[in-house]
Order: structure tokens, then sequence, then C-alpha cells
């Protein structure tokens, strides 16, 4: 399920007080929702949304949204070029004739390589999610 990182703090407090109004006062219930309702109140009013916004995006981002490839190239020979000119990260995931590598820099005079790494689209192609 997507949730939405941009969720407007006031519809939210009145979805938390309705539900709250079903709730004994004093019940753990009752509690747990004025607890999360002034949490988010005070993340608010300390001028921190935003931040939790970030946070919660991570939170409820699935891992696969997360993987993110910074260059795509046809051939290996592109990548390879690519790679000479030395403005590659260590760890930089990238795509090669739609297959995943991984850039690895060596230590002293060794030349960075491609490490192959699947995406997560080449594993859900191999590894369907199955039903349920």
């Amino acid at each position: 399920m997507k949730y939405n990182p941009d969720f407007d703090v006031d519809s939210v407090l009145d979805v938390l007080k309705g539900v709250n109004e079903k709730y004994e006062e004093g019940s753990p219930e009752d509690e747990a929702l004025r607890i999360a309702a002034v949490a988010l109140v005070y993340v608010r009013e300390a001028e921190r949304l935003e931040e939790y916004r970030g946070f919660f995006r991570s939170f409820f981002t699935p891992a696969i949204e997360s993987v993110i490839v910074s260059q795509t190239f046809s051939t290996r020979e592109e990548a390879e070029t690519w790679l000479a000119l030395g403005v590659a990260r260590d760890g930089e995931l990238i795509r090669v004739a739609g297959q995943g590598f991984q850039v690895i820099l060596a230590q002293g005079d060794a030349k960075p390589t491609l490490l192959r790494t699947p995406l997560p689209e080449e594993l859900m192609k191999k590894f369907p999610p199955g039903p349920g």
C-alpha cells in the first residue's frame, strides 16, 4: 500500500479525532490516539514537519523504489569508457544493456571495475511474486 508523504496534518488530526470518539475516555485506545495526535501537532509546531515527511517517506517506501540507477549505457564498452573518466563513485549502480552493475573502486593503482548486481526489475522477472 502506498502512503501519501505530503499528508495534510489537519485532515489526519480530524480522522484521529473521529476514531477516538469511538473509544471510552481513559481507555488504552484513547491514550494511544491522543499520544499520536499530540506527537503530530508537536512535529508541526516545532517546524519539523518536512523532516518528518522525509522520515515517513523512507519508512514506507518499498525497498525496490529506493534503488537508484545513476547511469544507463547501451553497451559494456560505453560503460567502460565512462569508468575510465574517473567520475564514478564507489558503490554506484548503473545499467548496462538492461543489466545492473555496481561500481567498485579499487585501492591503489588498480582500475575501477563493474560487479554484476541484478536490479530489482531483473529479480522481479526471474522471481515473480507469488499469490498473496
